[in-house]
């Protein structure tokens, strides 16, 4: 059974940066396409970035591109998103995902394992 563990997130001010990590407890992370995504309140859940372990591709959203690193370190079994200059709107719960079989980054029904969830809060 793969579990997902996010930690990191907070409350910060506009501007100010975060890394969100995520613990994979399976054995095969290092076969685990991994995904980040994001649910504000009242809104649907949202891609963020995306990193493939078999190309090695990274994928991001518009709004991620330049301010957001999806980065993995297979020897830790962990996925992380580097967050700068955050801004109120990227408020939100974010979600890790993992899964062995992806044909669309960008899409959260091709991911099999979802974590809890780590709360973004940023003031402005």
């Amino acid at each position: 059974q793969v579990q997902l563990v996010e930690s990191g997130g907070g409350l910060v001010q506009a501007g100010d940066s975060l890394r969100l990590s995520c613990v994979d407890s399976g054995y095969t992370f290092s076969h685990h396409h991994m995904g980040w995504f994001r649910q504000a309140p009242g809104k649907e859940r949202e891609f963020v970035a995306a990193a493939s372990w078999r190309d090695s591709s990274i994928y991001y959203a518009d709004f991620s591109k330049g301010r957001f690193t999806i980065s993995r370190d297979n020897a830790k079994n962990t996925v992380y998103l580097q967050m700068n200059d955050l801004k109120p709107e990227d408020t939100a719960v974010y979600y890790c995902a993992a899964s062995l079989v992806v044909t669309q980054f960008e899409d959260a029904d091709d991911y099999e394992y979802w974590g809890q969830g780590t709360q973004v809060t940023v003031s402005s």
